[in-house]
């Protein structure tokens, strides 16, 4: 230990030595200097590690199968393009993700959550990086005379699909609104999900399925919307319910838009379709935000039925508020580290400059000025001397009695000794002998005041 403290005192002295030469620094300041210093450059080398942007982000998703995991995988390619990898957690849908999202110890960074779903428990609130899609529920009936109101499902078996995605969770406030559940009457949900909804309804095993992203795949829906005998309900009352319920939109599915030889379907329907948010951790890095929004732009970007070009993603704020990093990019786009070099270049570049750039700019004049204080304190120490020796010998007179010229004598003395204690830099060097000789002549002048003259 002995040996090791003499090594670090010898490493200490070589930093310590030349600040006490050139500034005339005690050794426990410079020491203090010293010590600051490193203090900071560590400090620096941690934060430049800590503001690094993570390689890796987990989303969940939804059920196997459906839209959302479809979407998940998209985004999983487009972030390894840019070195970040994509974890996809499988839930039962948008209650779930919301759930994880907002248990703050949860693993979760992203997840898609369809608007109107807010009762998921949880400790933390998190925000939107944007609206990603229209996601439309559709109701599919197995009967002669296809239903024109959800009222008249009363007593119907309904699959509306599982627990925890937000397909249920609509269909349960729709289906209440119209009076109907399964608790007071003789409707019954039944517990299917994916693709056994479609094989319920083929089968006759329920009268009607409601169907969406987040429980369901886009060759479910299709398979059901190509089946002879099976129709698409017409929300005929779509401009009420959207008056209803605030996160509801109006969407037309044009006739013929399924199939144009088939005439499927025969005329527009009227659909209801909450949006889907894209919502994340509030403490996700900035550009892992932007890199998310940027593959949102691929991947929801382009047309669909219910979603003209370009449309989505879209800063829409709903049940969450747009995070200020996600406002920005929709405002202004990337920032400009990361608009001209590749997301993983950039990452390293911020970090340099995140966690140095302050110590060039603050830091390094901060330990600049130090010194700069130190010869400040210096002079005023000297300037002091002076004036107390100006006053001194403002009382030397030829006529000073013997007793009074003896006062004055330690009176100096006292001065003398305090400028003999002052550690003063080399630069202050003139200054100093320059004091010593005034004392000396003003002594020279009590001694002798006749020769001294």
């Amino acid at each position: 230990m002995t040996v090791m403290r003499k090594n670090a005192e010898a490493s200490l002295s070589r930093f310590t030595v030349p600040l006490m030469d050139l500034f005339g620094l005690s050794r426990w300041l410079a020491t203090l200097i010293v010590l600051a210093v490193l203090a900071i450059l560590i400090a620096a080398v941690y934060w430049s590690f800590h503001s690094a942007p993570p390689r890796t982000l987990t989303m969940t998703s939804g059920p196997p199968g459906s839209t959302f995991e479809t979407n998940a995988i998209k985004y999983r390619d487009i972030l390894q393009t840019h070195g970040v990898t994509l974890k996809i957690v499988p839930s039962q849908g948008s209650l779930e993700n919301l759930a994880r999202l907002k248990d703050s110890k949860s693993k979760v960074d992203v997840g898609f959550v369809q608007g109107g779903v807010t009762n998921a428990p949880g400790n933390r609130n998190p925000v939107s990086l944007g609206s990603v899609a229209y996601q439309p529920l559709l109701v599919f009936s197995q009967s002669a005379n296809p239903p024109r109101l959800l009222s008249e499902l009363k007593g119907k078996r309904l699959a509306i699909g599982p627990q925890g995605s937000g397909t249920h969770a609509l269909a349960v406030a729709l289906l209440e609104l119209n009076g109907i559940s399964d608790t007071n009457g003789p409707t019954k949900f039944v517990d299917v999900a994916g693709e056994d909804m479609a094989n319920a309804l083929i089968e006759d095993r329920v009268d009607a399925v409601f169907l969406m992203g987040d429980s369901a795949s886009r060759q479910v829906m299709r398979k059901l919307l190509n089946y002879p005998g099976i129709s698409l309900v017409d929300f005929v009352q779509a401009e009420g319910y959207v008056r209803k319920f605030s996160y509801l939109n109006k969407i037309d599915m044009p006739e013929g838009y399924i199939d144009f030889g088939k005439d499927l379907p025969t005329h527009t329907i009227r659909l209801l379709s909450p949006t889907v948010e894209l919502l994340a951790r509030p403490d996700l890095h900035p550009a892992l935000s932007d890199l998310l929004i940027e593959a949102a732009r691929t991947v929801h970007g382009v047309p669909t039925m219910t979603a003209r070009k370009g449309e989505f993603p879209a800063p829409l704020e709903h049940d969450y508020p747009i995070s200020a990093d996600a406002s920005r990019y929709y405002k202004t786009g990337k920032t400009w580290l990361y608009s001209k070099l590749p997301f993983l270049l950039a990452s390293i570049v911020n970090q340099i400059l995140v966690a140095f750039v302050p110590i060039l700019v603050v830091v390094i004049p901060g330990i600049r000025l130090i010194p700069a204080l130190y010869k400040w304190r210096v002079r005023l120490i000297i300037n002091f001397r002076y004036r107390t020796l100006l006053r001194l010998e403002r009382e030397v007179t030829e006529e000073l009695p013997a007793n009074q010229r003896k006062d004055l004598l330690t009176r100096l003395a006292e001065i003398e000794d305090a400028v003999n204690r002052m550690k003063v830099p080399a630069s202050f060097g003139d200054q100093f002998y320059g004091l010593r000789g005034h004392i000396n002549f003003v002594r020279s002048r009590l001694v002798d005041p006749v020769n001294a003259d």
